[in-house]
C-alpha cells in the first residue's frame, strides 16, 4: 500500500514538473487570409502575431498567408475544421453556410456608422454568433474591421436602385447577398474572391461590391470604371482558430490567443478604417469615377430590400432574431 502511495506521488511530482515545459512547447500557427499583404486585415494578423509572441515568450509563433495562398473562403474554413490550419480572418459573411444566423450581420443598411457596427458586433448579439461555433469546428476571438460596402462597374454610377437593372455583379457565396442584389433586379453571380480580379478583366461581370480598401489594394481600378459610395452592408472580418488546435492549448495559452486578439482589435480597425478614407481619394487618382448615394435614396433602397430580410429572418433561430432587433433599437439611440 504504501509503495502504491509512493509510486503515485512520485508520478504526481513528474507530472508537475512536466506541465511548465509542456504549456511552453513552441507551435506555429499558420494564419492564412484573403487579402493583399498591404490591407488592413494582414496589418492585423502582424499586429496581433508581435502581441502574441510577446505574451508567450516568442514560444506562440504566428506565420501569416495572405492573397488567398491557403486556398479561398470555403477551403480555409474546411482546413480549420479539419485541423490542417489553425487560423483564418475571413468575412463573417462566409460563415453562413455553416451558423445562417451570421446572415443577420448582411442585412443591407442595418448600421449606419461605425460606432453603431462596433455596439452590435462587441455586444451580445456579436458573442451569441460567436457561441454557435464551436459545434461547427471553430473558435472565434471577436471581430476586425473591414469596411462598409461599395459598388464597382464597368458601366455606369450607381445613384439609385434603378442603376442596377441588368448588371452582373459578383457577390460574395452567401444568399443573403444573393436575393439582396436581385431585389434590385442585378444579375448577382456568386464567385469566391481569388477568382474575381480574373472575371472583371474577361469581362465577365460587370462589377462586384467590396470596402474601398479590398478595392485599391486588388487593383480593380485597372478594370472597373465607376465607384459608387453605397454604404449598403458593413462588412467585418472575424478572426477564427481551429478548435482542434485550440483544445491542444493550455489555459494560459488560450488566455494569451484571447488578450492578443482584443488587444489587435482596436489597432486593426484604426488602421482599416483611415485606410478606406484615404483609398476613395486614391482610387479617384488612378481615374475611376466616384459618387455618393444619398442617405435618403439609400432608405430607399432598404425598404426595396426589406422583403428579403424578412424572408432569412422568419428562417433563423427566433431568439437571435429578437436579439437582433433588440440590439439595433439599443445602438440606433447611441
Amino acid at each position: 500500500m504504501r509503495k502504491t502511495a509512493c509510486l503515485l506521488a512520485t508520478a504526481g511530482l513528474f507530472l508537475l514538473l512536466a506541465w511548465p515545459a509542456a504549456a511552453q512547447q513552441e507551435r506555429v500557427i499558420r494564419f492564412g487570409h484573403l487579402n493583399n499583404a498591404d490591407h488592413p486585415v494582414s496589418f492585423g494578423v502582424k499586429r496581433f502575431a508581435e502581441l502574441l509572441s510577446a505574451k508567450s515568450g516568442g514560444k506562440l509563433k504566428v506565420q501569416e498567408y495572405p492573397a488567398s495562398q491557403l486556398g479561398n473562403e470555403l477551403q480555409q474554413q474546411s482546413a480549420l475544421q479539419g485541423g490542417v490550419q489553425q487560423m483564418s480572418a475571413p468575412a463573417t459573411t462566409s460563415l453562413a453556410g455553416i451558423v445562417k444566423e451570421f446572415g443577420l450581420v448582411d442585412f443591407p443598411f442595418a448600421v449606419a456608422n461605425f460606432e453603431q457596427a462596433d455596439a452590435l458586433l462587441d455586444g451580445p448579439l456579436g458573442q451569441a454568433l460567436i457561441a454557435k461555433l464551436p459545434e461547427k469546428g471553430l473558435i472565434a476571438l471577436g471581430y476586425w474591421d473591414l469596411g462598409f460596402r461599395n459598388v464597382t462597374n464597368s458601366k455606369r454610377p450607381i445613384t439609385r436602385a434603378e442603376d442596377f437593372d441588368g448588371l452582373k455583379l459578383r457577390v460574395i457565396p452567401n444568399p443573403v447577398f444573393l436575393d439582396t442584389f436581385k431585389a434590385f433586379k442585378a444579375n448577382p453571380v456568386p464567385m469566391p474572391f481569388a477568382e474575381l480580379y480574373g472575371a472583371l478583366e474577361a469581362k465577365a461581370v460587370d462589377g462586384q461590391e467590396n470596402p474601398f480598401a479590398v478595392i485599391l489594394s486588388n487593383k480593380m481600378f485597372e478594370v472597373q470604371k465607376y465607384v459608387s459610395a453605397t454604404n449598403h452592408v458593413y462588412a467585418a472580418n472575424i478572426v477564427l482558430v481551429s478548435k482542434k488546435f485550440w483544445d491542444q492549448l493550455t489555459p494560459a495559452e488560450q488566455k494569451m490567443m484571447h488578450d492578443a486578439a482584443n488587444e489587435s482589435r482596436a489597432y486593426q480597425r484604426q488602421v482599416s478604417r483611415a485606410a478606406a478614407q484615404r483609398a476613395v481619394g486614391d482610387l479617384q487618382a488612378k481615374g475611376m469615377q466616384f459618387n455618393a448615394v444619398t442617405v435618403a435614396e439609400q432608405k430607399r433602397m432598404q425598404q426595396i430590400a426589406k422583403p428579403v430580410v424578412d424572408k432569412f429572418a422568419a428562417s433563423y433561430d427566433p431568439a437571435i432574431v429578437q436579439l437582433y432587433t433588440s440590439e439595433l433599437a439599443r445602438i440606433g439611440k447611441k
